[in-house]
């Protein structure tokens, strides 16, 4: 749709040797553009910076037993 927004998305796995990144990508992209006001997702996957406790949310955390 022309109102849709172009989602732009870089993420990081827990671990640089997962093998389900792009899977991962993939189920991310599709979830997205799932959303009415999303025209386009670009999801790409990255590793710098390294993943850490930090950059999930305290509720995640908690939820995860990680807190």
């Amino acid at each position: 749709s022309d109102l849709g927004r172009r989602v732009m998305v870089r993420m990081t796995l827990t671990a640089p040797g997962c093998g389900m990144g792009e899977v991962l990508v993939g189920d991310v992209t599709a979830r997205l553009e799932q959303i009415p006001t999303v025209a386009e997702a670009d999801v790409e996957l990255v590793f710098d910076p390294p993943w850490n406790q930090n950059m999930m949310s305290e509720v995640a955390r908690l939820e995860t037993g990680m807190l």
